[in-house]
């Protein structure tokens, strides 16, 4: 991929960012991919066109409950320097404060929830029900907060910490929204066969507004499951990076030191059509058609 002749301000494991002017960006996302806070040196194809395209898709359907930072997915709106390569896969934004949390609404005890439920019978401090299993449905959506680090692991908060880090008001509002959204996921992904088992959203501040930014409900910030293959007590089969993370529990790496061990082909490939049935699972249409 190409990089648009603009300003670059910033390189995260999977978007780059840069500058159209004072109040406009253009987010780019790549084919990288990363678990356990390592980035891998494989690839996955096409994976930032489906990361945008599902994005796009969320953007537009959640605007009801809350704005975003899009203004538009269209390279036809983007500037000439952009250059056509990012076709697919970037957005022009508007400029926003970031929100210092990372947002997680958590359906389902899986992941993080579910070690510390079994060590603790309890999740982000919450008292559970006893007696759960793995990807077993919660009572009721929980909003999880954690830090949003610059680099190395996000720890996790309770809400009196996380209300600290940006006040009281402002931590209800997030709370509140990000569960909304995730109501609304998991409500239309149920309709189209699959389960919201988590995810991460993440809001910035422009002119005293609120915004929704980054990404939204994709599979690089969700946990997707097919409901066909849903069953308590396992890691379901998904649509998201679980399948390398899987791949990379089976061998010896130790999962803290880069580099990562390479990839099989098999495993790109399995990985690449997962995100593509996603995108075309969630939205309904044909991934081609997402950016020819």
């Amino acid at each position: 991929m190409l990089k648009p002749d603009l300003p670059h301000l910033y390189r995260g494991k999977v978007r780059d960012l840069y500058e159209v002017d004072e109040d406009r960006l253009l987010i780019v996302a790549s084919d990288r991919i990363s678990v356990f806070d390592v980035v891998l040196d494989d690839e996955i194809p096409d994976k930032g066109r489906v990361l945008t395209g599902i994005s796009s898709f969320w953007f537009d359907r959640t605007a009801s409950l809350i704005p975003n930072h899009v203004i538009s997915c269209d390279p036809s709106d983007f500037p000439d320097a952009a250059g056509p390569e990012v076709a697919g896969r970037a957005m022009l934004v508007h400029r926003s404060r970031p929100v210092r949390l990372e947002c997680i609404a958590r359906g389902y005890l899986f992941g993080g929830a579910w070690s510390e439920y079994q060590e603790r019978g309890t999740v982000q401090g919450r008292a559970m029900p006893p007696g759960m299993q793995q990807a077993e449905r919660l009572p009721e959506p929980l909003f999880t907060p954690t830090t949003k680090a610059e680099e190395g692991h996000d720890l996790p908060l309770d809400d009196a910490e996380a209300a600290a880090l940006v006040g009281d008001e402002l931590y209800e509002r997030i709370r509140e929204l990000t569960l909304a959204v995730y109501r609304a996921g998991a409500e239309h992904a149920a309709s189209r066969g699959v389960i919201l088992a988590d995810t991460k959203l993440e809001f910035g501040e422009r002119d005293g507004e609120l915004l929704l930014i980054d990404e939204v409900l994709t599979p690089d910030s969700s946990r997707y499951w097919p409901a066909s293959e849903y069953e308590v007590g396992i890691s379901p089969p998904s649509f998201d990076k679980q399948y390398v993370r899987d791949h990379y529990l089976a061998t010896d790496w130790d999962r803290l030191t880069p580099p990562a061990p390479r990839l099989p082909a098999e495993v790109i490939a399995g990985t690449r059509a997962r995100y593509v049935e996603a995108y075309e699972l969630i939205t309904g249409s044909a991934f081609a058609d997402w950016y020819r």
